[in-house]
């Protein structure tokens, strides 16, 4: 069970995400390992100096006199045979030999920053894959497995090989999706599709309570996941959470566009947003209408906000932005290092010429970047120790990925090149000039410590672009979706606010953090309160959802997540 939760929370931090990383092309990871090869090359003498270090380790390894050892907390050491069994004790040290000179000589390179990184990055995923744990000959604990189930898990490994083979395109599984189904067990919140268009469905979530707010909130979800992650189940939904406490809850649900449909880009994902808009007023007769959107989802709500600016349309009334980064830089995360302009442009090309970028190519590539965690976990898990994949819903949605649409990737990556929620009127794109400045709404943001995805810091520097008098910063001690998905009842959870609340947010990430308090238990009581202030007056509930014009037609969670592409 142990293990599970962690393979859990492992892959739910690294769920496919819309972001800069879909810009990366082959020729970005090749011209990296180039770089290496041709470094190589350039000094053989400095070649020979390190091979001969690391021959002297082997030599210590064979003799019995080496200290290697793997870092306590490296999980894939933590059987009592790498420790006590001579062989398998020299097989991590022949590893971690292997380890430290590339490390040496990576640091003896003359090399910038970011080639630096660049060369880093490839050779922990070369490395990764070399690690002894992932043969059957080279783990204790799935020999112990083979010989304890009387081969039965070697039978059962071969099996979920073979099935991801045929079923899931070579890719090894992270979740068991059987015991899943929508609207039964996963995304059981009560309500209906009061509006469905050629690239969305509008829910309208029932109310749970006797009277509501007048001011309701409506949900951008990311293009590239499906939007039951803000209803995943009782425990661990947001949407249930809102609806409880009174707000009026509308989610958009994307269509998966399909090859045809790769022309639709960020001018009508926002054309669809501001109709989701329209109707939520309609339904509600409020004539503002607070939004919350995460990753994806929220730069889409930036670039609504900014073009709602610009027309003078003030339908918009509190904004939150969870795990969202405006303003991105290069070295944010790990593969950052990889991209180049030519590989954007290559990337962007390629993608055109498909018409849409399938999902599950898109998570393979994301899978790959994070070897250890998505991939090699699993291949230890399925096939040397013939487990079944663990089935947990988060995993569930997060396999449950959909195509992107060529031209809003490259509508993605113009925002990420260009960085143009920084230039104040320079990028124009859906029908304006993007300006937050000009965005005067009250504004929630959201980061997480361990989030790899959108670090948190970056996410931070969303706070100073905005034309906001009112502005929130939460760091929630969790990873990327569990910082959003972090209900009520959790004790370890814990966040950080700025101890004066009325003091105006500092300029940088690390100023925020001297001045900050930590709090005991989830954000969710917080950020409802503050929306709650943000709502107007409390009215009678509606007896259903919709109107006479918006009228209900499927139930929650419509048919557009269910649709295959």
């Amino acid at each position: 069970m142990a293990r599970e939760t962690k393979l859990e929370d492992e892959a739910a931090q690294s769920t496919t995400a819309l972001g800069p990383l879909v810009g990366l092309a082959r020729e970005d990871f090749m011209g990296a390992i180039a770089l290496l090869l041709r470094e190589t090359a350039s000094d053989p003498q400095r070649t020979m100096k390190h091979a001969q270090e690391m021959g002297q380790d082997m030599i210590k390894i064979m003799t019995g006199q080496s200290d290697l050892a793997p870092h306590p907390k490296d999980k894939r050491f933590m059987d009592p045979a790498w420790q006590y069994n001579p062989f398998f004790r020299a097989g991590a040290q022949y590893y971690l030999a292997v380890q430290k000179g590339m490390r040496g000589w990576l640091a003896d390179l003359e090399l910038d920053e970011l080639e630096r990184d660049r060369a880093n990055f490839i050779s922990n995923i070369i490395i990764d894959s070399l690690a002894p744990t992932n043969t059957l000959a080279g783990n204790p604990t799935a020999q112990k497995r083979l010989i304890d189930s009387g081969g039965l898990s070697l039978v059962k490994g071969l099996k979920n090989a073979y099935n991801d083979m045929v079923h899931n395109k070579g890719m090894v599984s992270q979740v068991d999706k059987k015991p899943f189904k929508l609207g039964e067990n996963v995304a059981t919140s009560k309500g209906a599709v009061v509006l469905r268009t050629e690239m969305m469905e509008l829910i309208h979530y029932a109310p749970t309570t006797d009277e509501v707010y007048e001011v309701p909130q409506l949900t951008i979800p990311p293009q590239i996941n499906k939007m039951y992650i803000n209803d995943l189940s009782p425990e661990k939904s947001v949407v249930k959470y809102q609806v409880d406490n009174g707000i009026q809850t509308f989610v958009i649900s994307w269509r998966n566009p399909s090859k045809e449909q790769g022309v639709w880009g960020m001018d009508d994902y926002i054309a669809s947003c501001r109709e989701a808009l329209e109707a939520v007023s309609a339904i509600t007769g409020s004539d503002k209408v607070n939004v919350s959107a995460g990753c994806s989802g929220g730069q889409t709500a930036a670039v609504l906000a900014s073009a709602l600016a610009a027309d003078g349309d003030d339908i918009l009334g509190a904004l939150t932005l969870m795990v969202c980064v405006l303003h991105p830089k290069q070295n944010d995360i790990e593969a950052g290092s990889l991209m180049t302009e030519n590989g954007l442009e290559l990337a962007k090309r390629r993608a055109a010429k498909k018409g849409v970028i399938k999902g599950d190519d898109l998570a393979r590539g994301f899978a790959w970047l994070r070897p250890n965690d998505l991939i090699w976990n699993y291949v230890i898990n399925n096939y040397l120790l013939g487990e079944d994949p663990p089935a947990f819903d988060v995993l569930f949605w997060n396999a449950d990925a959909t195509n992107l649409s060529a031209t809003l990737m490259g509508d993605f990556m113009t925002l990420f090149e260009t960085l143009a929620f920084t230039r104040r009127g320079e990028v124009e794109m859906a029908g304006h000039k993007i300006d937050l400045s000009q965005v005067e709404a009250d504004l929630f943001v959201l980061g997480g410590v361990t989030d790899h995805i959108t670090p948190w810091k970056a996410t931070y520097r969303s706070t100073q672009l905005f034309g906001s008098e009112d502005v929130t910063y939460v760091l929630s001690h969790s990873g990327h979706m569990q910082a959003i998905l972090n209900p009520p009842g959790n004790p370890k959870a814990k966040y950080y606010l700025q101890q004066d609340g009325d003091a105006a947010l500092p300029a940088t990430a690390d100023e925020w953090l001297k001045g900050t308090e930590e709090v005991a238990g989830s954000w969710w009581p917080y950020w409802m309160e503050w929306v709650q202030t943000r709502s107007g007056k409390r009215k009678k509930a509606p007896k259903s959802v919709g109107n006479r014009k918006f009228k209900p037609l499927d139930p929650a969670p419509g048919l557009y997540v269910i649709e295959e592409r």
